[in-house]
């Protein structure tokens, strides 16, 4: 997995890249904009974290340079938590953002949080190389963010409009099938960082909706499996 760090202050750059490589993440580390382009014209990555603050600019114009090339996920590292750096942000594409000072296992969580809902977290074998996740007759189009059912005796497939917390939801369970999920887990995983509150009624009501547009019979679902007393499981 390839991580692009962008962080002029060189003693939190080097305490994150040696943390993230002991992760297991290659890590491409630079402090300024310049060197950031100049990195994205030879390379492609899984995900940025970014600086907001740099010497010959911001991380704003990165992120846009970034998304214009390819739509990556980007974690923006920022000194402040006012609202204005957070909407900015988030208006640049941006799919989450840490204030400083943060921990490094808050950090760690919030990548491979932005990585499951993203699909990086994926394998690379069958259908998955071809941006397709199937789960019995669902197809996931994660490059267009559609999902399909197809009819096995046509063979023809049928889109379904899911909202994008509906999305969300069902690629949280892809990316953990066979393994029951509980509540909070979910909820960790529906947290939307555009403000759109999600709590544990909410869940039920969207997991309730997912079940009637992707399973065959809703009132016994096949796909989305409930697990008495400790949460819900996708099956391999």
């Amino acid at each position: 997995m390839k991580l692009f760090l962008l962080e002029d202050d060189d003693a939190i750059g080097m305490g994150l890249k040696y943390s993230l490589e002991k992760e297991g993440y290659e890590v491409v580390h630079v402090k300024t904009k310049a060197d950031a382009e100049d990195a994205f014209s030879i390379n492609t990555f899984d995900i940025c974290i970014l600086d907001i603050n740099l010497p010959d600019g911001n991380g704003y114009d990165v992120c846009k340079y970034i998304k214009e090339k390819e739509d990556v996920p980007v974690i923006f590292l920022t000194a402040s938590d006012a609202e204005v750096n957070v909407v900015m942000g988030l208006e640049m594409g941006a799919d989450d953002y840490v204030c400083k000072p943060f921990r490094i296992n808050e950090l760690m969580a919030r990548i491979k949080t932005v990585l499951r809902r993203s699909g990086k977290g994926l394998t690379n074998s069958g259908a998955e190389r071809s941006g397709i996740l199937e789960i019995k007759n669902v197809r996931i189009h994660t490059g267009e963010a559609k999902v399909g059912l197809l009819d096995e005796a046509t063979e023809k497939e049928e889109m379904v409009e899911l909202t994008a917390l509906e999305y969300r939801l069902l690629l949280a369970f892809y990316n953990n099938r066979g393994v029951v999920m509980s509540r909070s887990q979910l909820l960790e995983e529906m947290w939307d960082v555009s403000g759109d509150f999600v709590n544990d009624n909410t869940l039920t009501v969207y997991i309730k909706r997912l079940r009637d547009k992707i399973e065959k019979d809703p009132a016994n679902p096949q796909i989305i499996k409930t697990v008495r007393g400790l949460g819900y499981i996708l099956e391999k």
